[in-house]
């Protein structure tokens, strides 16, 4: 068995530049979809679950350029808006539930393929992120792997308290309830760091 064997003592000084949080950052860039000016998201971590949530906004209809120097993004929505997630592009990243929340607030419809590859129905923890959103006022249903939403109004703040603590879920509800009518309150929610980089970033 490989092992490390580390001789002490000795001095430790330096500094190090720490990438942002993939898990910050995804919800974050989903949220990206609420706005019409361009957004521009900084220290963004390279791994593959990024690129795949910004393949999958670049194919909803936004321009997405990088800068691979400082390990930024800048989004920009366009006229046409495309509202479907294909499988293709999520089969590999859970987090591309995240998009629901805001293209059912934001345009009123969405035809989201299940995460992950998972062709079933609705399983933990995607069933927490289906009750939140309709008790905003989301209608949906599962064909063939997708999940078909819609809001033929605007959505209508709720409160809601989730079975069990859900970050995603939580995530999804915050971004959705943005542009919904009235307060929306959560009960038994999450309450991790990347919750308030969220809610940080939405108040800006």
């Amino acid at each position: 068995m490989d092992k490390f064997v580390i001789k002490g003592p000795c001095k430790v000084k330096g500094q190090v530049n720490i990438s942002g949080s993939k898990n910050a950052s995804l919800p974050i860039l989903a949220a990206t979809l609420l706005f019409e000016k361009t957004v521009e998201i900084k220290n963004l971590p390279r791994v593959r679950d990024i690129d795949t949530m910004l393949d999958l906004i670049q194919s909803l209809g936004f321009l997405v350029k990088r800068n691979y120097k400082n390990n930024s993004v800048k989004i920009t929505r366009l006229k046409k808006i495309n509202t479907l997630t294909s499988y293709s592009r999520v089969k590999t990243m859970r987090a591309g539930i995240l998009l629901l929340g805001p293209l059912i607030s934001k345009f009123k419809k969405a035809v989201c393929s299940l995460p992950g590859g998972c062709l079933i129905g609705p399983v933990r923890p995607i069933n927490l992120h289906l009750q939140a959103l309709s008790k905003l006022g989301m209608k949906y249903n599962i064909k063939k792997g997708y999940i078909h939403a819609n809001a033929k109004k605007n959505l209508t703040g709720a409160t809601i308290k989730f079975p069990r603590i859900s970050v995603g879920a939580t995530e999804n509800t915050i971004i959705a309830a943005c542009f919904a009518k009235g307060k929306t309150v959560l009960k038994n929610c999450a309450i991790e760091p990347e919750i308030k980089d969220l809610t940080n970033f939405l108040r800006k």
